[in-house]
């Protein structure tokens, strides 16, 4: 693939900046006066910045000490807007149920999908888990599958798209569930290589390195050059001021040239939306491949659970037409029904999914925790981790608002080395390429699910074990916190854990 010019890279930030899911209002010169002096870096390091115990600004809720942490409306919605919530909640909890069902709210499910619910994945809105052993169903990992394929017409616009396509057979990821009558399309199969690295100061972290085999093919050998991705279940927190943060602004911090030689070249990826019939910014998902919070909740449904929505009315969820016993098995719609969740109930699930609260920071006055974050800003991790941003001033959303957050993402695509590489390409990612996680919340993760582990394929047991598989963009940074004195290793531990 060939490197973008510079001034390709200009064209893509003005050609697609376009924001169809916002209504934003302009900013004055005086609030962007103010935009800029909050964002500035820290220089003093003996105290926490003005609001940063409020990463989510007006919506951060309070820190609960149970695994009820990340599943909190946001602190600043109205009355009617948190029973919207609460109605939403009820259906990202839903089990849904094989059709025919005399629960016919709740018919749908699959024929075939990876699980019954969307908590399932999501487990107390956090993040998901590796399979409990080597051949085991998993209901929150799965793996996406792709084969080379030609760039589809509407996104040559964009010159270094990479085209792909579905497997002919299994479609655009591999379900493990079916309903009776319907061979599931495989097992996940999890081995794990362990191994040590030596740290400073005499310390050691011994790291798993994955290998993933889906077996039991449910229908026959994967095509020619298919290639796999292992995904787990992210956090579900912030989403709605992620997406409320102005494209200029993540376009703002791409470098894809690397013009100023910190060896970091953030590039946004651009992805086709099938909600508002254009290309958009890619903001969601592991490599940034869906541009709003509604098309991804819609892209879950259909390919997670097997239920049709407006945007992705296709009863049989991912069967592909070489899956006839799929497509023969009973669906949830019928005359009074359209789709198996319709747009009403998908709004709801798209409320609740914007909305779940971002917890307040922990213990930032920790003199520990402070010299932790200055660590975490010498040894380069805020070239990606941006700590900041402010979200548009909206008209149609007041909870995500003009909020000055601290996600601790730049949201862009780096390459993060071979050692963390899926080789799958997915829009303008390439098969090393991530989109830089957010941070806050992840002091969290394994209060609110104890097998929660990190990183895109859940192989990091532990935070230092995450830092040391960074490689590529991130390997000099991951190198520095290799040389730090044992304690500063521990401080940068103990940042981390109270975002």
């Amino acid at each position: 693939m060939a490197a973008a010019s510079p001034l390709a890279a200009l064209d893509l930030a003005s050609q697609f900046q376009e924001e169809p899911h916002l209504t934003p209002l302009p900013r004055t010169q005086a609030e962007r006066a103010r935009i800029d002096a909050v964002l500035l870096p820290p220089t003093d390091f003996t105290q926490p910045e003005q609001f940063e115990d409020l990463p989510a600004g007006a919506a951060t809720v309070r820190a609960r000490r149970d695994d009820e942490a990340f599943s909190q409306h946001s602190a600043n919605l109205s009355f009617e807007q948190e029973l919207e919530f609460k109605l939403g909640n009820g259906l990202f909890k839903k089990i849904w149920v094989f059709s025919p069902a005399s629960t016919l709210a709740s018919d749908g499910l699959g024929p075939l999908y990876n699980a019954r619910a969307c908590q399932r994945c999501h487990v107390k809105d956090g993040r998901g888990h590796v399979p409990e052993s080597p051949d085991y169903a998993s209901s929150t990992m799965f793996l996406r599958v792709s084969v080379p394929g030609p760039v589809p017409p509407q996104m040559q616009a964009v010159h270094d798209y990479i085209g792909t396509a579905p497997d002919p057979v299994y479609g655009h990821q591999l379900q493990d569930f079916s309903a009776p009558g319907v061979p599931p399309e495989y097992r996940l199969k999890v081995e794990y290589e362990q191994f040590e690295v030596s740290l400073n100061g005499g310390e050691t972290a011994r790291l798993r390195r994955p290998t993933y085999t889906a077996s039991n093919l449910g229908y026959g050998p994967l095509a020619e050059g298919a290639m796999l991705s292992p995904r787990v279940a992210p956090p579900m927190i912030g989403l709605g001021l992620l997406e409320a943060i102005p494209a200029a602004d993540i376009f703002a911090h791409a470098d894809e040239e690397d013009a100023d030689g910190d060896g970091i070249s953030g590039r946004a990826n651009l992805v086709w939306s099938t909600e508002f019939d254009r290309i958009m910014l890619g903001r969601f998902g592991l490599k940034a491949g869906m541009a709003t919070v509604h098309e991804q909740s819609a892209a879950a449904f259909s390919g997670d659970i097997g239920i049709s929505t407006p945007l992705f009315p296709a009863h049989a969820g991912d069967c592909t037409a070489q899956q006839t016993a799929c497509h023969a098995a009973p669906h949830g719609g019928d005359d009074s029904r359209e789709t198996e969740i319709d747009q009403a109930n998908m709004d709801l699930v798209t409320f609740y999914s914007r909305n779940l609260g971002v917890p307040a920071r922990r213990n930032s006055d920790d003199p520990h925790v402070l010299r932790g974050k200055k660590v975490f800003y010498d040894v380069g991790c805020t070239s990606c981790h941006v700590p900041k941003f402010v979200t548009h001033r909206l008209a149609n959303r007041e909870e995500h608002s003009f909020q000055l957050i601290w996600p601790y993402s730049d949201l862009l695509l780096h390459d993060m080395g071979e050692g963390l590489a899926d080789n799958r390409p997915e829009g303008r990612a390439t098969g090393r390429e991530w989109r830089t996680a957010p941070l806050w919340g992840i002091g969290l993760t394994q209060q609110v699910s104890p097998r929660a582990t990190f990183l895109h394929d859940g192989r990091a047991r532990t935070l230092l074990e995450a830092i040391l598989w960074h490689g590529g963009e991130a390997e000099a940074a991951r190198d520095k916190v290799v040389a730090l004195p044992p304690a500063d290793r521990a401080a940068l531990i103990s940042f981390l854990e109270s975002l």
